[in-house]
């Protein structure tokens, strides 16, 4: 499936997810050294409050959130804050009254 995609327009925060492949060792009863392998899924997404990209195990996640319609905070900025701030602006859009002259695609 493609998307549309315009730098100045759109700002996709799930960039995409690929898999991480890590190889480990390990004894088995008799002495012998066993090479085997592990797949991590990972995440790439852009941070709501930074635009700095990061990256998440696709485990750790709500498989629900992975798309563009949740936010996404890295690990280096203060979701809580991130989230009072988004709430007190959803508010403001919430108690807008329906005849309010504001274009639909503003908010």
């Amino acid at each position: 499936m493609l998307y549309f995609y315009n730098l100045n327009v759109n700002i996709i925060m799930f960039i995409k997810e690929y898999i991480e492949k890590t190889r480990h060792t390990r004894h088995s009863k008799s002495g012998k050294i066993h090479d085997y392998f592990r797949n991590k899924t990972i995440v790439l997404l852009r941070c709501d409050n930074c635009d700095k990209i990061f990256q998440r195990p696709r485990g750790s996640m709500d498989p629900n959130r992975i798309n563009n319609n949740y936010f996404h905070v890295c690990e280096t900025c203060d979701s809580k804050k991130f989230a009072q701030r988004m709430g007190i602006t959803r508010k403001k859009i919430w108690d807008m009254p329906a005849s309010s002259d504001l274009d639909i695609s503003k908010l």
